[in-house]
C-alpha cells in the first residue's frame, strides 16, 4: 500500500486516540464510559487481518503499525479488565451488548458468503479471516457508542478518543479516493468501501454532538434514547 497525507493522518488519528484512550485511563484512573468489548472485537480485527506479518514483509512502517495496534488495543483490555483500581470501576452492566452473538458470529458468516461468492466455492482460511476483519471492524464500535448513550454525559478524553477513532476511518475513506485517482492500477475492493463507509456513518450522530459542543464550549451530552 502506497503512503500519502491521508492514510498517514489516518494513522496517526488511530494512533492518537489509542494514546489519549490509555493517557486517560491512566490520569483518571478508572474505565466509566469506556467499552472494554469495543476493544476485544478491534483485537480480534487486529489479529485475523495481520496474519500476513508471518508471511510478507512489506515495509517496516507496515509492520511497526500492525504490530503496534495488536499491542496497544491488548494493553487497553488487560488495564480495564486486570489492573487496579481501574478494573474496579469498569461497569459491565453498561457495557452489554452481546459482542461474540451479534457482532462476531453474522460478521464470520457474511464473510464466509463473500469468500464462497469471490471464489467459486474455493476457500482461502487466509483470505477468510481477511475479509471477515474488515466486516467486523465496521460495526466494532457499536458497543462503545451505546455504552456513552447509557453514560449520556461524555467525559472530555473519552469524547475525544472516540472523535479521533472516527476521524481515522473518514481519512481512510478521503485515502482510498485519493489513490483511485492517482494510482493507474489502484484496484478496487467494495466490500472495503461498503464497510467502511458504514463504519463512518455509525459515528455521524457522535460528530455531530460533539462538534456542537466544543463550538458551544459546554458539557458533551448526548440525546436519551426514545
Amino acid at each position: 500500500m502506497s503512503m500519502n497525507i491521508f492514510r498517514l493522518a489516518g494513522d496517526m488519528s488511530h494512533v492518537f486516540s489509542i494514546i489519549v484512550l490509555l493517557l486517560r485511563l491512566r490520569v483518571v484512573k478508572n474505565a466509566a464510559g469506556i467499552s472494554v468489548r469495543t476493544h476485544e472485537l478491534y483485537l480480534l480485527v487486529f489479529v485475523t487481518r495481520y496474519l500476513d506479518l508471518f508471511t510478507t514483509f512489506y515495509s517496516l512502517y507496515n509492520s511497526f503499525m500492525k504490530v503496534l495496534y495488536i499491542f496497544t488495543t491488548a494493553l487497553v483490555i488487560y488495564t480495564i479488565k486486570v489492573k487496579e483500581p481501574i478494573a474496579s470501576t469498569y461497569d459491565r452492566a453498561q457495557d452489554s451488548f452481546l459482542h461474540w452473538k451479534f457482532g462476531v458470529a453474522p460478521c464470520f458468516i457474511i464473510a464466509s458468503i463473500t469468500q464462497l461468492f469471490q471464489t467459486g466455492f474455493s476457500i482461502n482460511i487466509m483470505d477468510l479471516l481477511w475479509t471477515f476483519s474488515i466486516y467486523l471492524e465496521s460495526i466494532a464500535i457499536l458497543p462503545q457508542l451505546i455504552v456513552l448513550q447509557r453514560y449520556r454525559e461524555v467525559e472530555n478524553l473519552t469524547g475525544n478518543y472516540v472523535f479521533f477513532m472516527g476521524a481515522y476511518r473518514f481519512l481512510y475513506i478521503l485515502n482510498w479516493i485519493y489513490r483511485s485517482y492517482r494510482e493507474p492500477y489502484y484496484q478496487h475492493h467494495f466490500v472495503v468501501y461498503f464497510c467502511g463507509v458504514l463504519q463512518t456513518l455509525l459515528y455521524v450522530d457522535f460528530f455531530y454532538y460533539y462538534i456542537k459542543s466544543k463550538a458551544k464550549g459546554g458539557k458533551f451530552t448526548l440525546p436519551t434514547s426514545r
